[in-house]
């Protein structure tokens, strides 16, 4: 039998994947469940693949929430203030982040790979505290605030609108992170990831493009953040919370760390195991399968979900008789 090279047919995925996110909801009809597990998922699409640009550097984090929330708070208070559409406000959330990035980075930038991971982890824990109490009068402390949502629910299939909206988005993130990763700037990002000592040899300014990548990576962690408690209505200090920094690193190491599709990939399958076992009542085992799952996942599928069609090649033809 002669096997198709994944090759081959890799290269109509991504078609076939959009076709599949457009008529789905379509098909759905009006199913609110089913449509708020999908945009969820497209926030969250947005959210790893900013986490996961990040590592093109050699860089990690463990509170990519700080961003998250700085996003969804900034945005939120823009809005309420000035009256502006959340689809405009969540750019302003997106630069507050951003430049909260940049301060961290120009901190934090000598530190190497996963110390700067657990600084961004307890920059994380400062930012709740302080939204919590600190600024308690303006972002109302635990019980959180309102905020405006991105469509009214007086709009007819307002859901259906959110959903494409976010989708656009979610498109357009995708397709700017494969444009930077293979510009110049891509191929930089890969030197200073393999051997920052070379690249700099090499004149490659390692600092200006890890300052960069963190800035980008905030950025857009910030929109999605946005994008989310705009949808949700309401924002509280736990949006900065220790799950929602494990999240992106949980779909992407799943799906498959350093790729582009790897975010997509992990965040479907991981966000519709997690609530197909909640459907099924299994509220607290599904934690269980999920830890089970992913150490799977490292032993035996350590480039992730995106290599299990080679894998499933090679193995098929280490089993075939010579």
């Amino acid at each position: 039998m002669k096997w198709v090279k994944w090759e081959d047919i890799r290269r109509y995925v991504p078609p076939v994947a959009l076709a599949a996110a457009i008529l789905l909801p379509l098909v759905a009809g009006s199913n609110a469940y089913l449509l708020t597990i999908l945009i969820i998922m497209l926030v969250f699409i947005i959210f790893s693949s900013s986490w996961n640009f990040l590592t093109f550097t050699g860089q990690g984090s463990l509170g990519h929430a700080a961003f998250f929330g700085i996003g969804g708070y900034v945005s939120t208070l823009i809005a309420a203030q000035s009256g502006l559409s959340p689809y405009l406000t969540i750019l302003f959330g997106g630069g507050a982040a951003a430049a909260v990035g940049l301060f961290i980075g120009i901190i934090c930038m000598r530190l190497k790979e996963w110390f700067l991971a657990m600084v961004t982890f307890g920059f994380a824990i400062i930012v709740q505290v302080l939204i919590a109490s600190q600024f308690a009068e303006i972002t109302g402390g635990w019980d959180g605030v309102a905020a405006t949502p991105l469509i009214s629910s007086s709009v007819p299939n307002y859901l259906l609108y959110i959903y494409y909206s976010i989708l656009l988005i979610t498109v357009l993130v995708i397709l700017l992170f494969r444009a930077i990763l293979a510009s110049r700037i891509g191929l930089a990002f890969s030197a200073i990831r393999e051997n920052e000592l070379e690249a700099r040899a090499a004149g490659i300014d390692p600092v200006r493009y890890k300052l960069s990548a963190f800035m980008i990576s905030a950025f857009f962690a910030g929109v999605a953040g946005a994008l989310e408690i705009h949808y949700l209505g309401y924002v509280t200090p736990e949006i900065f919370g220790v799950d929602i920094s494990f999240w992106p690193i949980v779909y992407t190491i799943s799906g498959g760390l350093g790729t582009l599709a790897g975010p997509v990939v992990g965040t479907v399958i991981i966000t519709l195991l997690w609530d197909g076992l909640q459907m099924l009542g299994l509220t607290y085992g599904r934690f269980i399968i999920i830890g089970v799952l992913l150490v799977m996942i490292i032993i035996f599928l350590p480039k992730g979900f995106v290599s299990l069609p080679e894998r499933v090649r090679e193995w098929s033809a280490a089993r075939r008789p010579k």
